[in-house]
């Protein structure tokens, strides 16, 4: 949805441009909103890539569960939790 700039927040070029759009046909709007959006992105800054791969954690945290099964410590970590806070 389109939100106004205030006007004492917006630069003369852009006052000067917003008086003429109204005298402008359809097709030049439409033109205009083309032209306006092209150069958005033309000029929008791009995601940066990822710094790392995850490829590139592999053997990051070896013996981390210290040989035990992935979904055993998942699960005796859930059960200390609700042990935890349970009264």
């Amino acid at each position: 949805m389109y939100q106004a700039i205030e006007p004492h927040n917006r630069s003369s070029s852009l006052d000067k441009i917003m008086k003429i759009v109204p005298q402008l046909s359809q097709t030049e709007r439409l033109e205009l909103i083309a032209y306006l959006a092209e150069q958005a992105r033309e000029t929008a800054v791009s995601e940066p890539s990822p710094k790392y791969q995850w490829q590139d954690l592999a053997g990051v945290a070896p013996d981390l569960l210290a040989g035990q099964d992935a979904q055993e410590w998942v699960n005796q970590v859930r059960t200390d939790e609700w042990d935890r806070h349970v009264p």
